[in-house]
């Protein structure tokens, strides 16, 4: 793993599927916001509307400069009969490259044209006197647009071709008896004109129009400019977009693809040996976020599984040792039972036999039960009880045993109840063998004591006795499986595993236990004990 992180790249999209996801919607987003932006085209007829109210204000200043030169009641003419030299006029005027300006009479004759006309020193630099660069990029993106643009929509068909003169004649009727007209044509390559007319007024008298004729494709060019605009700036944003998804794909799927490899590797390791390896999870846990979260559950899921795997490789090997001390004794037992002669020898003998069975009869039941426990505390179901009364019940039946043999029961419970959420019949089971072992240590004479309290979130409930109390050396060992630490009357009575299950229960339902020998004063830890204690503490 380690040499496969050395070898690939900042992040290997063909290795990725999530990596290519995170990257696809982030680009497909950005192309279909650049695709409607397109296609709905604002731009247009923005541009549109300011070029024509531009040449509106263009006509009409040419129009006011033919009235201010008319004699009232005269006719517009070349000959300048009229008070106006129209030619004059009209070349003197600063115009762009392609706009072309004509004068007509009422009768939509032309008086006066540019046409022909060169264009004054002073005139301004032709706004499309770029038109004819580009690069490479911006050509590319207009190809793709236009060739998206016959797909989407049918492409536009261009009015017939029609000179410039006469699209200026043809506004002239509307123009006397309508005022200022604006109309849309096309020349021979399809490229957009505009024509705008405006008249020329003698007082009331419309003495002649003027129309403006814009550069063939004028416009066609602003909004191919403004388009390539637009497309460049998706493109870095494209760019940017990709660049940024690929360093998010590479903090997400990255750290993944190891978790993935980690958990398969071990999964292959486990098929392929008899003793496989430890599956090493990456530590991730340094990452404030969803990923660091998964590898410190990941790494405390496996320690966990492994610390089970452990237990139960201990558990198992104690319980071979266990049941290897009853089946030795019986070979033995069996062996001698051969060459016993003496019936008191066999009946002897025959008690030993008897003794193992029930011993290992009793092992192997406390096993199964040990075994069984955790997959059973997982599937019961938890329910409010009153542990008072639970206690209760337990004391009133323990205690006729114990007084049975002499042993004096002390039962110490609040009158109020104490409600808990938990398996009851587990937490009996606890108590009964906590009340139990209390008894079998001590002798006639001795006492045991019962006793709960409440205290704050938590519940104490405490089994006493006055017996022999328990070793130092066994306090840290007496939970332990298969530890046991009896009088030599007892051996063989117990399996060890009874304060074993009664810890893993209580700590199963958030407590604890624990075990401790009372003493006629704490300062004084070598005094002679005055009997156990063992102390259950759950929340309440």
């Amino acid at each position: 793993m380690r040499e496969r992180r050395k070898m690939r790249s900042y992040i290997s999209l063909n290795r990725s599927p999530l990596a290519r996801k995170i990257i696809t919607f982030n680009v497909l987003g950005l192309l279909i916001l650049v695709a409607g932006v397109l296609y709905l085209n604002p731009s247009r007829d923005r541009l549109v509307s300011q070029r024509e109210s531009s040449f509106v204000s263009q006509a009409e200043l040419v129009a006011d400069i033919f009235e201010a030169q008319l004699t009232s009641g005269l006719p517009l003419n070349l000959d300048g009969s009229g008070g106006v030299d129209p030619m004059r006029t009209l070349a003197g005027i600063d115009r762009a490259e392609g706009v072309e300006i004509f004068l007509f009479d009422a009768a939509q004759n032309v008086v006066a044209s540019t046409e022909d006309m060169p264009r004054p020193p002073t005139a301004p630099e032709d706004n499309g006197a770029v038109e004819g660069q580009s690069t490479l990029i911006t050509s590319l993106l207009n190809f793709v647009w236009d060739g998206l643009s016959s797909i989407v929509s049918p492409p536009e068909t261009p009015n017939e071709a029609t000179a410039p003169v006469d699209l200026g004649r043809a506004l002239v009727p509307d123009t006397v008896s309508d005022g200022t007209q604006v109309e849309t044509g096309f020349d021979a390559l399809g490229n957009t004109l505009f024509t705008v007319a405006t008249p020329v007024r003698d007082g009331d008298r419309v003495a002649g129009v003027v129309t403006i004729t814009s550069a063939a494709g004028e416009i066609d060019w602003l909004v191919r400019t403004e388009r390539e605009q637009v497309l460049q700036l998706f493109v870095i944003a494209i760019l940017v977009s990709i660049g940024l998804s690929l360093v998010l794909a590479s903090t997400i799927a990255n750290p993944l693809s190891d978790l993935a490899a980690a958990a398969e590797i071990g999964r292959d390791k486990n098929r392929r040996k008899v003793s496989p390896a430890r599956v090493r999870i990456p530590d991730l846990t340094a990452r404030p976020d969803e990923i660091g979260r998964l590898s410190g559950a990941l790494r405390g899921m496996v320690a966990a599984l492994y610390d089970r795997i452990d237990a139960n490789e201990q558990f198992a090997a104690d319980v071979a040792h266990e049941i290897k001390n009853p089946l030795a004794s019986l070979r033995s037992a069996t062996g001698t039972l051969r060459v016993a002669k003496r019936d008191d020898q066999r009946e002897k003998l025959l008690d030993v036999i008897d003794h193992d069975v029930r011993r290992l009869d009793r092992l192997v039941s406390d096993i199964s039960n040990a075994s069984r426990l955790d997959s059973e505390l997982v599937r019961e179901e938890e329910e409010e009880f009153n542990l008072s009364n639970l206690l209760s019940n337990l004391s009133e039946h323990l205690g006729e045993d114990a007084r049975g043999k002499g042993v004096e029961f002390i039962s110490d419970l609040p009158a109020e109840p104490i409600l808990l959420q938990g398996l009851e019949a587990r937490l009996a089971q606890v108590f009964v063998n906590l009340i139990t072992n209390a008894i079998s240590f001590c002798e006639p004479g001795d006492a045991v004591r019962v006793w709960a309290r409440t205290r704050e979130n938590r519940v104490l409930v405490v089994v006493e006795d006055t017996g022999p109390g328990i070793p130092e050396q066994a306090l840290t060992k007496i939970f332990n499986r298969f530890y046991s630490e009896r009088p030599a009357g007892q051996f063989g009575d117990h399996s060890g595993l009874g304060l074993a299950i009664s810890k893993q229960i209580v700590e199963a339902h958030g407590g604890v236990i624990w075990a401790e020998n009372i003493r006629p004063t704490d300062a004084d830890v070598t005094s002679e004990p005055l009997g156990a204690r063992f102390v259950v503490g759950l929340p309440v």
